[in-house]
């Protein structure tokens, strides 16, 4: 549970988001930090809306996969609603279905599925060879060499106090216009404890799922979702979790960038465990659209 103390930190804040109230059997309210964003985040959407489903599935069942759509833009002023539909309940897999709604209207859209645990064959593409979090420079560096020269909206994005931190292997991302292939390898960890509770560690890793990736599919064109002339937004996100893991340590987020055209992005993501363990894998397709008076 979230920090008791009169200062809590952003990953307190985080836990507190996910710990939804319950209204009624399958209903949940949700609400978003006041943090000055002026849309809620698409991740912690996708982890609410997941920590709904789980309140409604036996805990013998971890969840697998998610499929969520992104319908309209989500207000971070007022509580987001969850109705969870008891889609299926199989002998081995239980299939739940999710609505956000503010204002009247659904603003998201996931069905998730959840298995027992079972035995079964077992591979995994090996983790690729980069360089340890502990080698790269961290947050603090970054602010100190970087941000006093960078675009105004990276000053903003880096300023803020975040659950999540972040060590990108290259950054030359964000203090250039270079053009560069569809590749990003990143580090991330949570800045604090998360419970230990399996229903937690699932829905953080899918709010963290959901940051950096849209961005990839901009670096082929010298450009990133800071630019003010781009309009960028989450259209729809999948996950598969493919085994277990404690997030008390730093995770590698590999992603690529396939293809973009017609104003969207689509981009993949695998993410690892420092040991090389697979534990996730990520598809996302974003809006990525010039604005009209670029």
């Amino acid at each position: 549970m979230p920090n008791s103390s009169e200062n809590p930190t952003a990953m307190d804040r985080l836990i507190e988001t996910l710990d939804l109230e319950k209204l009624e059997e399958n209903l949940f309210r949700g609400k978003s930090p006041q943090n000055g964003w002026q849309r809620v985040f698409g991740g912690q959407v996708i982890a609410q809306a997941l920590m709904a489903a789980q309140r409604c599935v036996d805990n013998d069942r971890r969840v697998h996969s998610l499929h969520a759509y992104f319908v309209r833009p989500g207000d971070p002023t007022v509580p987001i609603i969850f109705e969870v539909e008891r889609t299926r309940d199989g002998s081995s897999f239980t299939t739940r279905r999710v609505v956000a709604v503010q204002h009247g209207k659904t603003i998201f859209a996931m069905s998730c599925s959840f298995q027992i645990e079972e035995p079964g064959y077992d591979h995994q593409m090996a983790m690729p060879n980069v360089a340890d979090a502990g080698q790269l420079v961290g947050e603090k560096e970054f602010r100190e060499l970087f941000l006093a020269q960078a675009p105004e909206g990276v000053r903003r994005y880096w300023g803020r106090e975040r659950p999540i931190e972040i060590r990108p292997v290259s950054l030359t991302h964000y203090i250039s216009n270079e053009k560069l292939d569809p590749n990003a390898h990143i580090w991330v960890r949570t800045t604090g404890p998360v419970p230990d509770d399996h229903h937690y560690h699932s829905a953080v890793l899918a709010y963290l799922s959901d940051m950096t990736l849209l961005d990839t599919s901009l670096y082929p064109h010298g450009t990133s979702i800071f630019d003010p002339q781009i309009q960028p937004a989450s259209l729809d996100h999948a996950m598969w979790f493919h085994r277990p893991s404690k997030l008390d340590d730093w995770l590698l987020y590999t992603q690529d960038s396939p293809s973009a055209s017609g104003a969207r992005g689509m981009t993949r993501g695998s993410i690892y465990g420092r040991d090389g363990t697979l534990i996730a894998s990520v598809a996302q397709e974003g809006l990525i659209r010039k604005r009209a008076n670029a």
